[in-house]
């Protein structure tokens, strides 16, 4: 194992310690307080509640700990350092926030509750995840069906959650799983924003023989930087020069206005960058406009 696979690394720790603080608030109040259930080890702890009245808090750790343990071979060093962390700072959080006077008052409005409780929680786990934290559970065991009987992870989530979601029925009535429906798909959503991050951009692929005129304004009307890939014809086996370019959502016009300018006929893909970084992106941004070029 190498040192920057597993490092244990306190910006990791402080951002898992945040995720969990956030989840837990969206649960205690927004799903607690408003009967809806969750999935996963979340959704059990809620079962607990509602039958034998035991305190979530509680029930999280008295259930990882065996599947901690039994997990323990395949999380590695740093996985196990952040699974027991995210479980034991899931667990505070739910202590204090369910000890904390607090009621959001929105009406009895389910829908509210739903996307209230999934955009705050979405957005926790999101930064759990995203920092590579767990807080255990039915990601350990997800992990063990993978590893002994070929299951995808995503497959065994997903059938843990409907069994779950389908007990929960035993203490919230159609219409509150309904909502609960709700969100989980917002939560999801959420989760997945995080995770590839919020600043979405654009993949511009170009094929033309006016790759150097492409290339040039790009690079000199727009300040990005531009890939030259060479390529081959499928059907005439001819060589000739791909233009790949990374752009944000807005820049799109203006890179179809300079590929329309040399070259109406090509050909032009774009695709989704999930994250970008470097210069431009998570660096600094290169100046524009009369401002930048007055400043240099």
């Amino acid at each position: 194992m190498t040192q920057k696979d597993e490092s244990i690394r306190l910006f990791d720790l402080l951002m898992i310690g945040i995720g969990c603080a956030m989840f837990a608030f969206g649960l205690v109040f927004f799903n607690i307080a408003n009967h809806l259930a969750d999935g996963g080890i979340s959704g059990i702890t809620l079962i607990l509640r509602a039958l034998f009245h035991i305190d979530p808090a509680y029930s999280t750790i008295l259930i990882n700990v065996p599947l901690i343990v039994i997990g323990w071979r395949f999380l590695g060093r740093q996985s196990l350092v952040y699974t027991i962390y995210g479980t034991l700072m899931l667990s505070l959080f739910l202590w204090i926030w369910q000890r904390v006077p607090l009621v959001i008052d929105l009406h009895g409005d389910l829908l509210l509750s739903a996307l209230g409780a999934g955009l705050v929680g979405g957005l926790g786990s999101g930064l759990l995840y995203r920092y590579g934290g767990t807080t255990g559970g039915t990601d350990i065991v997800a992990r063990i069906f993978e590893r002994f009987r070929g299951v995808p992870m995503g497959r065994t989530l997903l059938y843990l959650d409907v069994v779950v979601l389908l007990i929960s029925l035993v203490y919230i009535d159609i219409q509150h799983m309904a909502y609960t429906l709700i969100y989980s798909y917002v939560f999801s959503r959420i989760v997945n924003f995080t995770l590839e991050g919020a600043y979405a951009a654009r993949g511009v692929i170009i094929v033309s023989t006016k790759h150097q005129e492409i290339t040039n304004d790009i690079m000199e009307q727009m300040e990005r930087g531009v890939s030259l890939i060479n390529a081959e014809g499928g059907y005439s086996h001819q060589g000739r020069k791909m233009i790949y370019v990374v752009v944000a959502p807005g820049e799109l016009y203006q890179v179809r206005q300079i590929i329309s300018r040399h070259d109406s006929r090509a050909f032009v893909s774009v695709v989704n960058v999930n994250e970008a970084l470097g210069e431009g992106f998570s660096f600094e941004v290169p100046k524009k406009g009369f401002l930048g070029k007055f400043k240099r």
